[in-house]
């Protein structure tokens, strides 16, 4: 309640209002602990409070960390709550067996709070550009740090990508233009996922892909040169993988991952996982390699600077899958099938109101404290009613403080000394 004169009616607004963007805000059921689930792609909170590099479930971030500072990193896959495990000191009230270690979860800079390649905490208070997750390592990044719009003037600049070999990739999503900045090289209707630089070089699909129609890199040709878009460009003055003419290019464009949207349980049920349709002796229908983005690949970071690849839509239909390139599909399921995110159960109390949550628990009392729960709340309310009565014959408003006088009143008329 404002500590400003509201009136009765506004109070009733207040709180309705208020019960609904509860609603919408958690509309889930926090009641059961993701790890008996097992690794599943799920949404995660890191615990500063608790400060461990460990992951939490969304259940356990509301039931056993509701006090603790947070941050939200967004579904990770392969993922095991590590809340009732011996890793976090706070105790989970949802899972009561403390658990092992978990050995499977993958836990990289995002768990210590730090995101892009340039290793910067997020504050979204304070933050001014969009974050772009990449779909493979679900790391984040800015759009500056990717090339795609300038730097702002209090950001310093961006270390060049990281070798992919001793490092891990990041990058991620965005769907609209940063506040306040002038728009991106690549707008969010470019593509419809992106992949950082170092998961490109590591996956062998992206890397036959990357550069060619529908799959988009930004590139510049000389140092100082302005950063542009390279999709299917084959010119004579390319460089080919055999020559040795320096290219300078940084790919930033594709930072723009649409998180999959989550299904819900009926559409999830019955749905088997798509499986690659192959015959024995297809022929290869990837695209011709682009020379330019091959030429990034094949040279040394320090030679040349890529940052990411985008896809347009339609991509994961677009991939060839001959004997050759099946293998690369089949070790990174994502690239073919879009995945379920597990979200809770929906809360069927969610959305009603304190009165009608007090009448269900009442109903499940005993009689006899039903019948005294009853006759206090009738003497509350009668009581209310010929208090308030004076402010409404005068036509004067209801403050903060005559509320809390009438409850302060009310409770040590009731106390078990009088």
């Amino acid at each position: 309640m404002s500590s400003g004169p509201s009136s009765l009616n506004d109070l009733i607004a207040s709180q309705d209002a208020l019960l609904r963007e509860a609603s919408l805000a958690l509309p889930h059921e926090f009641s059961r602990c993701t790890f008996s689930m097992g690794p599943i792609k799920q949404a995660v909170y890191l615990c500063i409070t608790c400060a461990v590099p460990r992951g939490i479930c969304s259940s356990c971030s509301i039931a056993c960390h509701t006090d603790h500072e947070q941050v939200e990193l967004f579904p990770k896959r392969h993922f095991r709550c590590d809340c009732p495990t011996t890793v976090i000191p706070h105790a989970c009230t949802l899972n009561k067996n403390v658990e092992e270690e978990n050995v499977t979860n993958e836990y990289g800079q995002n768990f210590r709070a730090l995101f892009c390649r340039c290793s910067r905490p997020y504050d979204p208070k304070t933050e001014p550009e969009t974050m772009i997750q990449c779909l493979a390592c679900e790391d984040w990044f800015h759009e500056s740090c990717l090339n795609l719009r300038e730097r702002p003037s209090l950001r310093d600049p961006s270390p060049d990508p990281p070798d992919p070999d001793n490092s891990v990739a990041h990058d991620g999503r965005s769907d609209t233009s940063s506040s306040g900045l002038p728009p991106p090289l690549i707008s969010a209707d470019d593509y419809d996922a992106f992949f950082c630089y170092a998961c490109v070089s590591k996956i062998d699909t992206l890397r036959r892909y990357a550069g060619s129609n529908g799959a988009i890199m930004v590139v510049r040709d000389v140092e100082q040169g302005r950063w542009r878009k390279l999709e299917g460009e084959f010119t004579q003055n390319s460089p080919r993988s055999s020559d040795n003419t320096p290219v300078d290019i940084d790919d930033p464009q594709a930072s723009t991952i649409k998180r999959p949207r989550s299904r819900s349980p009926s559409q999830d049920h019955g749905r088997e996982p798509k499986r690659l349709r192959t015959s024995a002796s297809s022929p290869c229908l990837a695209p011709a390699v682009n020379p330019i983005s091959e030429a990034i690949f094949n040279c040394q970071p320090r030679d040349l600077k890529a940052s990411s690849s985008s896809q347009g839509s339609g991509w994961r239909q677009r991939w060839c899958r001959c004997d050759q390139c099946l293998p690369s599909l089949i070790e990174h399921p994502y690239l073919f099938d879009e995945e379920d995110i597990y979200e809770p159960p929906e809360d069927p109390d969610s959305g009603i109101s304190l009165e009608e949550l007090g009448l269900r628990a009442l109903q499940r009392l005993p009689r006899d404290r039903a019948i005294d729960g009853i006759r206090a709340f009738n003497d509350m309310r009668d009581g209310l009613m010929e208090y308030l009565r004076p402010f409404a014959q005068e036509g004067k408003i209801v403050e903060e403080a005559d509320v809390n006088r009438f409850f302060q009143a009310f409770k040590g008329k009731n106390s078990p000394q009088n």
